[in-house]
């Protein structure tokens, strides 16, 4: 049986699943250096991972959205990815 995948989500998809699988990865050098230092630079590696991911599938989720959604609906949309940027930089 065979299922057919929107693009636009089977991209969203596999980007998230190659991103949990480089946490994943991450989180078991951790264990393996068992060292403070060591953890800490993985982590900061990460954090620039998190981020461009979000960005990416919310890309590719706004590039969805925009052939079925009229421009005012997308305006809110817009407004809370901007918001939720804005948040994110304050930390």
């Amino acid at each position: 049986m065979f299922f057919v995948f929107e693009k636009i989500v089977f991209g969203m998809a596999a980007l998230r699943i190659i991103s949990s699988t480089l946490e994943f990865t991450a989180a078991l050098l951790m264990l393996r250096f068992n060292s403070v230092e060591t953890a800490f630079k993985i982590n900061a590696l990460l954090a620039v991972v998190g981020p461009t991911v979000m960005i990416t599938v919310t890309s590719l989720g706004l590039i969805g959205l925009a052939g079925k959604s009229a421009p005012q609906g997308l305006v809110p949309i817009l407004l809370g990815i901007a918001l939720i940027l804005y948040g994110v930089n304050k930390l």
